[in-house]
Parts: structure tokens; C-alpha cells; sequence
């Protein structure tokens, strides 16, 4: 008996079967629930500073993050201070327009910041800007 009404073995059965549709979307959000947690843990922890004037942050070719340890990122990667003016050179060769996007941690030192403004202008960077998070408008 299915459907839950009588009916003889040759009647067509007119109800929908619920549990292959069930299966499948509980299939697709267990896949959604993994993928969007391994995204979410590349990134790298960095608490930026709030300000109420922010503009929104242009897409840009290089993003150069330090972390709370002062440890610095070119694009994801690990990199050392020395590395850098290298890899800005690269970037600078592919794309003279090339824009660079500066994140730092609030706790690391402003020269750490500043050391990072020098090297990237004089490798050729001519624009650039600071990441932060915007707070409310007072």
C-alpha cells in the first residue's frame, strides 16, 4: 500500500517519494559544510584596525599581509623582508599599474607597516592603500 490509500495492484501511483530528494540535499550540505570550512581556514588571522572613513578596498594584483607575529605574507605566501623587493619587482614587470593592498595586524609595530610602504615604492608600486575593517558610521 502505498501513499498511504488502498488501491488495486494496476492503478498507477500518484504520490512523490520524498526520500531520494531528502537524500540528496542532505548529501549537498554536508559537501557545502566541509568545502566552506577548509576555505575559511586558509586565510590568515589578522585583526585590522576599524575606521569610519574607509573606502572599499579595489581589486588589486598584490596583497601584502603581517601577521600579529610580524611575520610577512606576498600573496598568501610566506615571505621574509628581504624576499620582497623581488617579488614586487616580478609583479611590477608584469603590470606597471599594479596596485598593492597593505594589511596589518594591529598589534605590529607602524614601522613594520612603513619599512613595507618604502619597499614597495621604490620597486615601482606607484599605488597602494591600507586594509582595514570599517566601523559603524558615528
Amino acid at each position: 500500500m502505498a501513499g498511504g490509500f488502498e488501491s488495486d495492484e494496476d492503478d498507477v501511483i500518484a504520490s512523490i517519494n520524498m526520500v531520494p530528494f531528502i537524500d540528496i540535499s542532505l548529501v549537498l550540505l554536508i559537501i557545502f559544510m566541509v568545502t566552506s570550512s577548509y576555505i575559511v581556514r586558509e586565510a590568515i588571522e589578522v585583526d585590522l584596525p576599524t575606521a569610519a572613513s574607509g573606502n572599499d578596498v579595489s581589486p588589486s594584483t598584490i596583497a601584502i599581509i603581517v601577521d600579529a607575529t610580524g611575520q610577512v605574507y606576498f600573496n598568501g605566501e610566506e615571505t621574509t623582508m628581504a624576499a620582497l623587493p623581488e617579488q614586487v619587482q616580478a609583479e611590477v614587470a608584469l603590470d606597471e599599474a599594479v596596485q598593492a593592498i597593505i594589511g596589518g595586524d594591529r598589534g605590529v609595530d607602524y614601522g613594520r607597516v612603513i619599512d613595507i610602504v618604502d619597499v614597495i615604492k621604490l620597486n615601482g608600486v606607484r599605488s597602494f592603500a591600507l586594509n582595514i575593517e570599517r566601523e559603524g558610521q558615528p
